[in-house]
């Protein structure tokens, strides 16, 4: 087991525009060199419950983790009827087993009833402890919680690259199907 523990920050929000303020400030500490390699989104639910993960701009142009990690967060809290968009769940598919067994129960249920609770949120996952800089940026939220994942890092990377890989293919496959329909 890798000795570098993963956080979970969660933070709630009354709205979206909030958490999106927030997201910006986090964004702002890892191109400051404060926080390192991360992983973030605004996620939104609806009226209906169905959960959206937005994101603002390719991750890894600020070395994070391209969505993997975001997703299998997600994929633990909310089952897949719920979330908007299936692939994330299904390419994380083995990341998620590495949070849900590095997780204990009670932390599973303490993120997903703040999730419950709110329209709107900030999720952040690092390979290091965030909580210091990341409470001064995130000035906006109504709640945050911030846990340890108990999870081999070097498995989880693997996991992690593995479904980057993946969600290239795909990527690929559809710009080629697009292409062609233009045709």
């Amino acid at each position: 087991m890798s000795d570098e523990p993963i956080f979970i920050f969660l933070a709630t929000y009354d709205t979206e525009a909030d958490a999106k303020l927030d997201y910006d400030a986090v964004k702002e500490l890892h191109s400051a060199g404060v926080i390192g390699t991360y992983d973030a989104a605004v996620i939104t639910k609806d009226a209906d419950g169905k959960v959206k993960i937005h994101k603002h701009e390719k991750p890894t142009q600020h070395g994070a983790w391209t969505g993997v990690a975001v997703g299998a967060v997600v994929g633990i809290l909310f089952p897949p009827a719920l979330l908007v968009d299936i692939a994330i769940g299904g390419l994380a598919g083995g990341a998620i087993g590495h949070f849900w067994k590095g997780m204990s129960r009670k932390d599973v249920m303490e993120l997903g009833e703040l999730m419950d609770d709110s329209s709107a949120a900030l999720l952040v996952v690092g390979k290091s402890k965030l909580d210091k800089a990341i409470e001064k940026a995130v000035t906006h939220a109504v709640k945050t919680v911030e846990k340890e994942v108990k999870a081999d890092q070097k498995e989880l990377d693997k996991e992690i690259e593995k479904a980057e890989k993946e969600a290239a293919k795909e990527e690929k496959a559809e710009a080629k199907e697009e292409k062609k329909a233009a045709e």
